[in-house]
């Protein structure tokens, strides 16, 4: 008989059994709290300004004025409504990691019908078509990964991020064909001067607001009190439960994600027919991939979404104000977005598991 001591690793990560919804708001608000510490240290060692002018400045450069105030929901109802769309997927375990690039497909559809119809048919036909084609653009750009995964089984992350650089790439080629004036790598400002296909509801910020409303309110009920949303909660526990109580799997998987291009083809006409009347190949500014995040976060439950998606709204903007305000570069604006985001992400960490530290254990061996 040896005695032994056998070490267990220097520590081990453990899935929380029970986290009560209090606490985890608990911690998150701290973690956003540190964050906001972290980005005033930083920003008062370059600056040597007071901590407190600066989180007045990031409140300022969300909410400052009348315009900021519009915009900040502008983007939040943009990034609202990208969230969204990837939400379905994500809940039946489909990793759509291609929200930017069928955002990108949705503007260029919209893009092409203004360039193209706009001396051919009545503006409010040219509106009717852009909403058609860009859905439907959205929407083939979600079923192409989703029907790779059915037939054949393909990896639907690598996929529908694949599509993303197409998609990219293809927006890149139009420019250059529609730019103007030719050689100057822009479209510019899309029917200047007729404003056709430019599509606005009261101001030019209230439209995308009201649709990201709409969208809301309606895919929770999709989601809660919908057939299709108990199938895409079912097949996301489990395929092969779904598979035995009947449910055509490979049918959900490619309806969900028709849906969620469509809706990320939708956010592309926000941007290209009421908002900024062009076309770039960053025109969603990297929200396609926020998204995954303000998803994530919100647990999937579109109510919480709207919270989610405006802290990251509000912060973004808050930072972008400081790099301004203190006369910094844009790269300092995303190294603040950074510290935020990894705290955020890393509170979640720490609501799902917990660390347990080694132990020494003797265990008696048996020597045969």
């Amino acid at each position: 008989m040896n005695n032994d001591k056998v070490r267990e690793p220097l520590f081990h990560i453990v899935k929380r059994d029970n986290f009560s919804t209090k606490r985890a708001w608990i911690v998150r608000a701290v973690a956003i709290l540190l964050a906001l510490i972290v980005c005033a240290i930083v920003t008062m060692l370059l600056t040597g300004d007071n901590p407190f002018s600066i989180y007045a400045t990031i409140f300022k450069g969300a909410f400052g004025t009348p315009r900021k105030t519009w915009i900040t929901f502008q983007n939040l109802s943009i990034l609202l409504i990208i969230s969204l769309a990837l939400t379905p997927a994500f809940k039946m375990r489909f990793w759509n990691i291609g929200g930017e690039g069928q955002v990108l497909i949705g503007a260029l559809a919209s893009a092409a019908c203004m360039i193209t119809l706009a001396d051919k048919v009545p503006n409010w036909l040219v509106i009717v078509i852009m909403i058609a084609a860009s859905l439907c653009a959205g929407a083939i750009w979600g079923l192409i990964p989703a029907a790779l995964k059915a037939k054949w089984n393909t990896n639907e992350t690598l996929s529908t991020l694949m599509m993303n650089y197409i998609a990219t790439q293809l927006v890149a080629y139009f420019i250059i064909v529609w730019e103007v004036p030719k050689g100057s790598g822009t479209v510019g400002m899309i029917n200047a001067n007729t404003n056709i296909g430019w599509i606005q509801v009261g101001n030019k910020y209230l439209l995308s607001i009201i649709v990201a409303l709409l969208v809301t309110i309606g895919m929770y009920i999709y989601l809660n009190y919908s057939k299709h949303g108990y199938e895409i909660s079912v097949v996301g526990e489990s395929e092969r439960t779904a598979r035995y109580v009947g449910m055509k799997v490979k049918k959900v998987i490619m309806r969900t994600m028709i849906l969620s291009g469509a809706l990320c083809g939708l956010a592309g006409l926000l941007l290209v027919g009421g908002i900024n009347h062009t076309i770039t190949t960053t025109i969603s500014g990297g929200q396609g991939f926020t998204a995954v995040m303000v998803s994530w976060l919100a647990k999937f439950n579109p109510i919480t979404m709207v919270f989610t998606s405006l802290l990251i709204v509000f912060l973004g903007r808050g930072a972008s104000e400081i790099s301004t305000a203190f006369g910094l570069n844009q790269s300092f604006s995303d190294i603040l977005t950074g510290i935020i985001l990894f705290f955020i992400i890393g509170c979640e960490f720490f609501i799902t598991y917990k660390v347990n530290f080694r132990k020494s254990v003797k265990e008696d061996k048996e020597n045969v």
